[in-house]
């Protein structure tokens, strides 16, 4: 197999899609017996294992957690056979740097719609425009100088192709997702210790507290039903989403960072996994729900139009409108029981052996 170089504008020990795509993808990449070695920005609260290889950084402005990394190729690298980019950015601009120096592969993984997170990282909205522009302009100057470009869904090739002006060959990857680790397991300890035993429906979200998750509509219509809403995750929006459900009354509980060997007790426990976002690219968390049996509930908008199987694992709602999104919790909540088997029926076709396996034809066949 591959000696592989990633280079990635965010890893451990932040703890999001992106991070976790790169570390099950290298870990079953090195389980097979090759090489994977990844660059990143350097963080507060991360030693390095062996094959991980931070650089300098500095925090990103309006958009904290996260750090802004520079272009340098650390000698540990420079042998690599294929270069993966997980990033467009300065990070990803050192991993171009590499592969047209060594003369070899550059791959380059599309993760975050730029330009559609512009409204959330810009003081102002002509700023947030600016940004839009010089975003879709510069990620194709950038994804144009791949030999391949992968996304997750078939809604963000489209994307890529359609609305970003893409013209390398856009090939489907999905990051799948460990289905050793998440599968339906007893939570009678999970609730006891969160304090979740009760007679309500648990709804549930976990992830980043962004604004661009639209988790405020979640907050709504939690409370004009009677459920609990539990939120695992932490970000900038948190503060605001406690303040608007003590104002409306919704019994929401903010449990903050959850340790990843807690979420398959987190997703098993609820009822529901509610997902307002319309701005992902997969939806990881959405398959690790389904993968534990737990349907889901999201915005029919994004790559989440294509990743929840309408009326099999879940439902959608039109994004932005509370009564519609109710009316998709109550029906989950009452046809639950068929919708979970539906759901654990489909485990093998997320795995992310099955991701790694469509990565090595990809690798295979530009070489």
């Amino acid at each position: 197999m591959e000696q592989v170089a990633a280079f990635t504008d965010t890893y451990l020990p932040t703890v999001n899609g992106v991070t976790y795509t790169i570390a099950s993808w290298r870990e079953r990449w090195e389980r097979a017996g090759g090489r994977m070695d990844v660059v990143y920005p350097n963080a507060d609260g991360h030693r390095p294992n062996d094959g991980e290889h931070p650089v300098g950084s500095l925090p990103l402005p309006f958009y904290d957690g996260f750090h802004v990394g520079t272009p340098k190729v650390p000698k540990a690298v420079r042998d690599a056979e294929v270069v993966h980019a997980h990033t467009p950015f300065n990070i990803g601009v050192g991993g171009l740097r590499l592969a047209r120096k060594k003369d070899v592969p550059l791959v380059a993984s599309y993760h975050t719609p730029t330009s559609e997170y512009a409204e959330y990282i810009s003081p102002t909205d002509s700023i947030a425009s600016l940004v839009g522009r010089v975003s879709e302009a510069y990620e194709r100057w950038f994804y144009g100088r791949a030999d391949a470009v992968l996304a997750p869904s078939a809604a963000t090739r489209d994307h890529l192709k359609s609305e970003v002006g893409v013209d390398t060959p856009v090939e489907v990857v999905p990051n799948g997702i460990d289905t050793e680790r998440f599968r339906p397991v007893e939570t009678d300890e999970f609730l006891a210790r969160h304090d979740l035993r009760g007679e309500r429906p648990l709804i549930g979200y976990t992830g980043r507290h962004g604004y661009e998750k639209r988790l405020a509509e979640l907050v709504a219509a939690a409370a004009d039903m009677d459920v609990t809403v539990v939120f695992g995750g932490d970000g900038p929006a948190r503060e605001d989403l406690e303040e608007q459900a003590e104002k409306l009354g919704a019994d929401a509980r903010f449990l903050g960072f959850l340790d990843r060997e807690e979420m398959p007790a987190f997703y098993s426990a609820l009822d529901v996994f509610a997902f307002p976002s319309p701005v992902e690219t997969q939806g990881l968390v959405a398959l690790e729900a389904n993968a534990c049996g737990t349907p889901v509930v999201g915005a029919n908008a994004g790559a989440l139009a294509g990743t929840i199987d309408h009326g099999e694992t879940g439902y959608h709602y039109e994004s932005g409108d509370i009564e519609d999104f109710c009316d998709a919790i109550r029906r989950t909540l009452d046809e639950r029981d068929d919708l979970r088997e539906r759901c654990l029926a489909r485990r093998d076709e997320v795995s992310v052996e099955h991701a790694v396996d469509k990565l090595q034809d990809v690798y295979d066949r530009i070489r």
